[in-house]
């Protein structure tokens, strides 16, 4: 069985992944990001932005050192640019205003862009997941780290779905103040990635 799939590596990257894209803690900003939009739309985004990510890891996984060599590109710059996306639709969630709202829930797919990447597929799940990439030396590694990040992303997407009854539980005034909560929770996310950006610069420099 073990040359057919390797158990430890397969929860090593499960694990891992889980605890870096967060799908429970990305509910809040789902629900925020997808407020005010048709049942239709809100289930359609719910697995476009799984969907999505796993599009971006997988092309990550196979191409990811090869598209950042070629574009001279560093991980922290990377990790910088996706911070500094991620504060300002933390901003426009914070301070509610219409215009802003207008831009962040009117034609623009929310599902793409920041739910999708760099939220979801951001450059911590980007990393680990070439990291892992690097220890295939086996069908039994290809399948487990294959099975990890097929088997988080659709925890992303049972969250996302069964995100909506909770959406007609707590009605507009609560989807008001879960806006909020996630526009400071993404401000957090979004402030961490710059710091580790930044922390990564200096290392690298010294």
């Amino acid at each position: 069985m073990s040359s057919v799939l390797d158990v430890v590596l397969l929860t090593e990257v499960f694990v891992t992944l889980f605890v870096i894209m967060d799908p429970p803690g990305s509910i809040p900003i789902f629900l925020a990001l997808t407020s005010g939009r048709s049942a239709s739309v809100v289930r359609r985004a719910a697995w476009q932005a799984p969907a999505v990510s796993l599009l971006v890891i997988t092309t990550f996984a196979v191409f990811g050192q090869q598209i950042l060599d070629y574009l001279h590109v560093s991980l922290p710059a990377l990790q910088a640019s996706g911070g500094l996306l991620l504060l300002l639709v933390a901003l426009e969630l914070l301070t509610g205003d219409e215009d802003v709202e207008k831009g962040v829930k009117g034609e623009q797919n929310v599902a793409l862009v920041p739910l999708g990447t760099p939220l979801l597929a951001g450059p911590g799940a980007i990393v680990a997941t070439m990291l892992f990439v690097r220890e295939i030396d086996s069908v039994g590694s290809f399948s487990a780290v294959v099975l990890g990040i097929i088997g988080v992303h659709l925890c992303i997407y049972v969250a996302m779905r069964f995100s909506l009854p909770i959406m007609r539980l707590i009605r507009p005034s609560g989807v008001l103040l879960v806006t909020r909560i996630a526009g400071l929770l993404l401000s957090a996310i979004a402030v961490q990635m710059l710091a580790d950006a930044i922390r990564a610069f200096v290392t690298g420099v010294a």
